[in-house]
């Protein structure tokens, strides 16, 4: 009998509800939770693909030191004493955690516990940094608190939605289609999208502004000034329930001034910026969503602050359809906050620069001691590694090999490290190769917990797969170090439960109201009832187990010692570091719709693959013209700090003077193409949030004296100095490659990579030497095993119909001699590259059914092909199709 389990994706922070089902022949499939009030049964293209990504290739099973499998007793021991060696003669201070969004809020707790209550320092930081703790920092400077004010109901309530430094149809697809449904269902809903790239979010903007990178202040210390001017002052919210408004005018007079003023900082018609804040003043009812566009900066503390403060002004927070909402990144980044995951941060939204907050979690914990002072954020924490201050670091879910910025130098200080654990579900990656010792994690499927997404809603994520091998949840390593460093009767916990009530409790310790993180409602949670635990926003105060509302300052009380919000005053700012001749483009980095972080996930997945194979480097088609560069070139882009090789894609809705590379691609998946080794390691003085937004480059043609790609059944080692992309594909495996070097033989080299460990092979090949042109063909049984096919520029056949023919088992005949002339037999067609992944629809497809139908809308496309009809993700492309196509029929 088939079993059905809720649980909750491990993807972005929007926390939708999944129902995972196993069949009776152990087969998984997956499909929206339409009981989940966060996605109410909707999935985006990587939730629906779940199911492709729960497979054991590559999964670390057993625990390794030095690479070598150990038990688990032997692994514990070994980092315990490592551990308590570093700690008994260099103190506290000379270790470190670097923790992720990626772990259940019990898993956060455990560590936070133990490295600041019981190690005795608080480095412990998140990748959560990266993304979202200038968000917290700016909550924190408003209302005395971390507290997300909205809920996502507000987005169907609102009359004004402003997207800010957002992408959410690539980066939360879910919440953009509840905002496409809910201006369908209100024509008077407007959005407005500040970005300076054409994204697909714009496809439902009614007005969008291009702004110079960096200038968002600027944009919204002049709305300030416009509001207060045009008598948009909510006078009696000022006055009663807000303080510092003075000095933030005065600032904002200061820094932003006229619109005319404005409009020039920020490289926008006047008109435009007139048009944004007579729609802003004129609507009561604004959603301000702001993510990393607004958070990757040097100085994103004080731009989200300049945000809030047009809120405050008007009193339009607390209040339905209104306030400043922040998208976070991850799964449980809100998680980690409330245990206090970040370095500066204690737990349950305590602080530990408070005395008081200090006495109420040593006496709770009955810790030895507490860090007086902040820990090492994120780029710090991996500096004082390469000082060789903190000599023994633990990696908890995350890949800081690649996602850090200056990525290269936090390489060389992982190498240096004395002491190096990482827990991770993947063997190989990044990070690991550094890994003295390598811990089994369980992962997505398989571990009990929590998550909080971005509307403050906990939701648990279930088990309904067996664990492999040896994987345990993180929470049960840390407890196990504990215990080995002689604080076992503080982790005592028999199950995640425990640790969940034991959370609970501490949010609810000695809080009469005055902290907004509350749980008390929930600490004394049965096993049965944690195990049942349905979709709850916090705070869950004592005696209202269902949660205390769906937005929080309804009664203007706020979280500082005077109980009133803070405006901040917004100074003039600029990126740490400017364009200049040799470095004249800026470089800004950031996720593509179908994968997620560094790939270890959703790079298992053939559908979510086939929409973009391989790295590449958006620019406009006047700076690719200036550099000499066409569309589908390799192209080398250039920083202060490195270099990375990846594809150029010329687009008109990408800003002069910019280039965006996504952040995905590693050394797993590209030869070079890790975009973070680019990046400047410069972070905001306030929340230590890197800046990925803003890294001078320069972009010039890489020159290749071939082309190629290669399919294969099996993963091949890349050797090759050269360009190589990775992506998979269903049952095997695609290479983009291209050198510099012609090699002398092309048939040895293709037998050597195609044909090694097999004696006898049936091989094909064809071989043009005038013209550079290789084909050639590995069959095994009937089947075909690999091609691969060489060329003297990137114009290669197509490769969507030999995925076809991996596929079909038996090769028939004429597919057999079609192979070598790179065109599929008559009668066959080309799907094309996939634009809808969530149901396969590739771009051919598209073309030739609206030039057939004349289809002229996406949705008349998704009555007849099904693309765009379930996460919508693709109907901006789907859009810009038609239009092609329609364009070129008259």
């Amino acid at each position: 009998m088939a079993v059905e389990v809720q649980t909750t994706c491990p993807y972005c922070g929007v926390g939708c509800g999944v129902l995972a089902t196993i069949d009776e022949a152990g087969n998984v499939s997956v499909k929206g939770d339409p009981a989940h009030p966060a996605n109410l049964g909707r999935l985006c293209s990587k939730g629906a693909a779940l199911a492709d990504t729960i497979g054991m290739e590559g999964r670390l099973l057993y625990p390794e030191i030095a690479g070598t499998a150990h038990g688990w007793d032997n692994a514990l021991d070994y980092t315990a004493q490592r551990f308590r060696e570093i700690l008994d003669t260099h103190g506290p201070e000379a270790i470190a955690f670097y923790v992720s969004g990626q772990l259940t809020t019990e898993d956060y707790y455990a560590a936070n516990k133990l490295m600041k209550g019981f190690i005795g320092s608080a480095n412990i930081d998140t990748n959560s940094r990266l993304c979202m703790s200038s968000a917290v920092a700016a909550h924190k400077r408003a209302f005395g608190s971390d507290t997300v004010p909205c809920s996502y109901t507000d987005l169907e309530r609102a009359k004004l939605i402003v997207l800010a430094g957002s992408n959410a149809a690539w980066c939360h697809p879910v919440l953009f289609q509840r905002i496409v449904r809910a201006k369908k269902d209100n024509p008077d809903l407007m959005v407005v999208v500040i970005d300076p790239r054409v994204t697909p979010s714009c496809d439902i903007a009614d007005l969008h502004l291009a702004i110079r990178p960096g200038t968002d202040h600027v944009l919204f210390n002049g709305l300030l000034v416009h509001l207060d001017e045009s008598d948009e002052r909510n006078a009696l919210f000022v006055a009663n329930f807000t303080e510092g408004l003075d000095k933030a005018l005065a600032a904002a007079r200061e820094t932003a001034g006229s619109v005319a003023k404005v409009a020039e900082a920020c490289d926008l018609p006047t008109e435009q910026v007139e048009a944004f804040y007579r729609l802003f003043a004129r609507t009561e009812r604004v959603v301000s969503v702001f993510s990393q566009g607004m958070n990757q900066w040097s100085f994103g503390t004080d731009k989200i602050n300049s945000l809030i403060n047009c809120h405050l002004l008007t009193g339009r927070i607390g209040r339905p359809g209104m306030g400043p909402f922040s998208f976070t990144g991850q799964p449980n980044a809100m998680g980690g906050r409330e245990v206090g995951g970040l370095a500066n941060q204690l737990a349950a939204h305590m602080e530990l620069d408070d005395p008081e907050h200090r006495r109420i979690v040593q006496a709770f914990w009955q810790a030895p001691t507490l860090p007086e002072k902040p820990g090492l954020k994120a780029v710090e924490l991996f500096e004082a590694i390469e000082a060789g201050k903190v000599k023994a670091v633990w990696i908890m879910a995350t890949n800081p090999a690649v996602s850090l910025p200056d990525a290269g130098r936090m390489r060389r200080a992982l190498e240096s490290c004395e002491f190096v654990v990482v827990s991770d579900c993947v063997r190989d990656t990044d990070t690991t190769r550094y890994a003295h010792v390598r811990f089994p994690a369980q992962t997505w499927g398989e571990r009990e917990g929590t998550v909080t997404n971005s509307e403050r809603r906990i939701s648990r994520q279930r088990a309904f797969l067996p664990t492999p091998g040896q994987a345990r949840p993180d929470w049960w390593m840390v407890q196990q170090i504990a215990r080995r460093l002689g604080f076992e009767d503080a982790f005592a916990w028999r199950n995640a439960a425990d640790i969940f009530r034991e959370h609970a409790a501490l949010s609810a310790a000695e809080n009469d109201g005055s902290r907004d993180f509350d749980l008390g409602g929930l600490r004394a949670i049965t096993d049965a009832e944690y195990d049942a635990l349905r979709p709850v926003q916090w705070p869950v105060r004592e005696g209202r187990s269902n949660g205390d509302g769906t937005r929080l300052f309804e009664d203007g009380r706020f979280f500082t010692p005077g109980g009133r919000a803070r405006f901040v005053a917004v100074g003039a700012h600029a990126p740490a570091e400017t364009p200049d001749a040799e470095y004249p483009l800026v470089l800004n980095t950031g996720r593509i719709r179908d994968q997620w972080h560094t790939m270890t996930r959703t790079g298992k997945s053939a559908r979510l693959s086939g929409h973009i194979i391989e790295p590449f480097a958006e620019l406009h088609p006047d700076d690719a013209a200036a550099a000499a560069i066409a569309d589908g070139d390799l192209v080398e882009v250039v920083s202060r700090r490195g270099a990375i090789v990846v594809r150029a894609r010329l687009h008109e809705g990408q800003r002069r003077g910019s280039v965006f590379v996504p952040m995905h691609w590693n050394d797993q998946f590209a030869a070079c193409a890790a975009v973070d080794t680019l990046t400047a390691a410069a972070t905001d003085p306030v929340s230590g949030q890197p800046e990925f937004k803003h890294t001078p480059v320069r972009v010039a043609p890489w020159p290749a004296s071939w082309y190629g790609f290669l399919i294969s059944r099996r993963r091949l080692p890349m050797v090759t100095t050269g360009y190589w992309a990775l992506s998979r594909g269903k049952g095997v495996w695609r290479y983009e490659l291209a050198g510099r070097e012609l090699p002398d033989d092309w048939a040895r080299c293709a037998r050597e990579l195609l044909c090694q460990h097999a004696e006898q092979v049936e091989w094909i090949e064809y071989h043009d030497k005038g013209q550079h042109r290789y084909r050639a063909a590995r069959i095994e049984n009937g089947r075909l095993e690999s091609v691969i096919f060489i060329g003297p520029d990137p114009k290669l056949p197509e490769r969507d119909w030999l995925l076809k023919l991996f596929a079909d088992g038996q090769l028939a005949e004429r597919d057999r001699m079609a192979i070598l002339t790179g065109k599929p037999a008559t009668g066959q067609h080309d799907v094309g590259p996939i634009v809808c992944a969530c149901f396969g629809v590739g771009r051919n497809v598209l073309v030739n059914t609206i030039r057939e139908q004349h289809l002229t809308t996406p949705e008349a496309v998704g009555e007849v092909l099904r693309a765009g009809t379930n996460c919508g993700s693709c109907v901006p492309e789907i859009r810009e199709i038609i239009a092609e196509v329609l364009g070129d029929a008259e």
